[in-house]
């Protein structure tokens, strides 16, 4: 009888456990707007914030200056031997799709390797990708502060030659809306179509969002 009733207790706390987490997985769910865009949860924590930083003009820049549309958000070196420029590809075809669909969304390149990417070494860079891609250098603090308001982070890899070196870093991509900030995270196995697809969702239900 003891048996019986301890696995009837048992019972009942899994299935309150399993009714507990569906609650809490609707709840989230029903508070974030932008639901429908997603595959999964929203990406947790505080990310995004200020920065400033150096475009490839020379100029000075901040976070108001460059992410004042739709911006895919991208951390890499121009040194980078293979994943850093798929990457960008792949984020300036998703643009370009976008385009002819008629959104206007910006992709930025952020050097975590401001020792060797120059504003003058960037621009070369970015142009090979796609003309409105933006390539963002600084000082190796403004760097930091950039890379941990988004929770990315990168290492110089030790090696013999000090000046031929490579840098491990993280490889997502950041969707930036206006007014919003950061909104959601793309990982280097999603293809162009797929990221053009959600920014594309993300950015109608922001734009009918604000005019209600």
């Amino acid at each position: 009888m003891m048996t019986k009733l301890y696995a009837a207790l048992a019972a009942a706390a899994v299935v309150g456990l399993l009714a507990g987490t569906a609650g809490y997985i609707y709840l989230r769910q029903s508070q974030d707007a932008f639901a429908q865009c997603r595959d999964g949860q929203p990406v947790g924590g505080d990310i995004g914030g200020p920065f400033t930083l150096v475009d490839e003009t020379g100029q000075t820049v901040t976070q108001d200056d460059v992410l004042s549309g739709p911006t895919l958000l991208y951390f890499g070196y121009t040194s980078c031997p293979d994943v850093c420029p798929i990457d960008a590809a792949r984020n300036a075809e998703a643009v370009d799709i976008l385009e002819e669909q008629g959104f206007d969304v910006t992709p930025v390149f952020v050097s975590v390797d401001p020792a060797r990417d120059t504003p003058e070494v960037l621009a070369a860079y970015t142009e090979q990708f796609h003309p409105r891609m933006i390539g963002l250098t600084g000082t190796e603090a403004g760097v930091k502060r950039a890379a941990d308001a988004y929770k990315t982070v990168y290492q110089k890899r030790i090696q013999d030659d000090p000046e031929f070196y490579l840098m491990d870093h993280m490889t997502l991509t950041y969707l930036i809306l206006p007014q919003r900030g950061f909104i959601d995270v793309f990982r280097r196995d999603e293809t162009a179509d797929a990221v053009a697809q959600k920014v594309a969702c993300f950015a109608m239900v922001n734009e009918s969002q604000q005019k209600n």
